[in-house]
């Protein structure tokens, strides 16, 4: 008896651990993404550089478009618009100040570093799998924030594809921006993405 309750309470877990956790507001998500032990938000100091890449689940990008009344259909609409997607933001600031206003010492470096971030970084952020397979970035967008930001912010965007999310893990690797970092590696475990959590809408 005793061997068949330590069965059940294996089994319990394993299926708590893979369902995933749902919230009321946006704000209470943000919460539970943003904390590091979580899973969906990963970081590194370098250098004198803080680098952080954050999972972003498919129910916050639909909660950007939604106005303050919805239906149901508009919901499904947007899930269906995002959902066969991987939304990653890579953040990186020194001193917490945008990239572009604590690191360039001349007009050179500054001109070179808003020309890499506002076209170049399909060669400097990479994905890909354990197996070495590297996935497709579909879409970039980097907003200027002209020195009100405390970080420089970008959003890459990448292929839902279950041959990915086979792999434990998605390695996301951010070349050196002229931060004299070198390469900067992440590892982001799959159970996160297809475990994503979801808002009560």
């Amino acid at each position: 008896m005793k061997f068949y309750k330590q069965l059940l309470t294996i089994g319990l877990i394993i299926i708590s651990s893979c369902t995933s956790k749902s919230f009321d507001t946006k704000e209470e998500m943000w919460e539970y993404i943003k904390n590091v032990d979580n899973g969906y938000v990963h970081k590194k100091s370098i250098n004198g550089y803080d680098f952080s890449v954050l999972y972003k689940p498919t129910d916050l990008l639909v909660t950007q478009e939604l106005g303050s009344t919805y239906t149901a259909d508009e919901v499904d609409k947007l899930r269906i618009k995002y959902k066969n997607n991987i939304y990653f933001t890579v953040s990186i600031s020194r001193d917490n100040k945008e990239l572009l206003s604590s690191t360039p010492k001349n007009k050179q470096e500054f001109g070179a570093m808003v020309n890499n971030l506002a076209f170049g970084m399909g060669e400097k952020v990479h994905a890909y799998t354990s197996k070495k397979d590297t996935l497709e970035l579909l879409d970039y967008v980097y907003p200027r924030m002209y020195g009100m930001s405390r970080s420089t912010d970008m959003l890459f965007v990448y292929p839902r594809d279950n041959k990915y999310l086979k792999e434990d893990y998605l390695n996301l690797v951010i070349g050196d921006l002229g931060t004299y970092t070198g390469e900067v590696k992440f590892k982001i475990p799959t159970k996160t993405i297809k475990n994503e959590p979801k808002l009560n809408f």
